[in-house]
């Protein structure tokens, strides 16, 4: 991970605290606010209320003419126990990473959805997201589980259904993994409830953004807060 802080605009910002932003700006799209968005030609933000929320709004732009507009929005899930700092957290908690990051790849129990050109790999029977800490396997997709890794401590992906029958991966503790800190943080589709620790939206919104993210502009996804303090984290 490259954790590094972005200077204030207009007061109104992700902050490593986790929050988005203060008094928003009158007909001034969110992006527009942000110091960082990650240099590319798309963005996703994911707001909550406050950091014990569980739900929220999730919002996709593009870059036109220099200047953010909207592409979609929905409705969105967080961590059952709402939001903290990206570089704070703690595997188990149940909470969702605040923070800027990348978006890898994505993945599916379900085929690649007709239209989506994203990089995109297929979950089979013997797909596993390795979540031991001790395993050099730590925070990465397993096929077939590796000899050290623990499925106790693991995900069998294709048993995550519906949450996983389209995904993105979150770049949160993958490029350069922090034992203890956590894995697979997704954006997913909405299970039954709050998050084990990831963003979910509703399937057709799963597929919209699937349809619209572009791996040659780069996108990224912004998770934080309405309100709140100072800067914002690039992971």
């Amino acid at each position: 991970m490259r954790p590094r802080a972005a200077a204030l605009v207009c007061a109104v910002l992700f902050a490593a605290t986790g929050t988005l932003g203060a008094a928003p700006v009158p007909g001034l799209p969110l992006p527009e606010r942000m110091a960082d968005t990650g240099g590319g030609g798309q963005l996703i933000t994911a707001e909550a209320p406050d950091t014990g929320s569980t739900t929220g709004a999730l919002t996709w732009w593009d870059r036109r003419g220099g200047r953010w507009v909207e592409a979609g929005s929905a409705s969105a899930r967080f961590g059952a126990k709402g939001l903290v700092e990206g570089g704070s957290r703690r595997q188990g908690t149940r909470t969702t990473p605040t923070g800027l990051y990348g978006l890898p790849y994505a993945f599916g129990i379900a085929p690649r959805p007709s239209g989506a050109d994203y990089p995109y790999r297929r979950v089979t029977k013997e797909s596993w997201w390795c979540q031991d800490n001790a395993s050099r396997s730590y925070n990465r997709w397993s096929e077939p589980l590796t000899a050290d890794c623990r499925a106790a401590e693991s995900e069998h992906l294709i048993t995550y259904d519906p949450q996983y029958r389209h995904a993105l991966v979150i770049d949160y503790n993958y490029s350069r993994p922090v034992r203890g800190r956590g894995a697979g943080i997704f954006l997913h589709v909405h299970g039954s409830g709050a998050t084990a620790g990831c963003v979910s939206v509703p399937a057709r919104a799963m597929r919209q953004i699937l349809r619209w993210a572009k791996p040659g502009l780069r996108p990224h996804i912004a998770i934080g807060t309405a309100s709140g303090p100072t800067a914002l984290t690039r992971y």
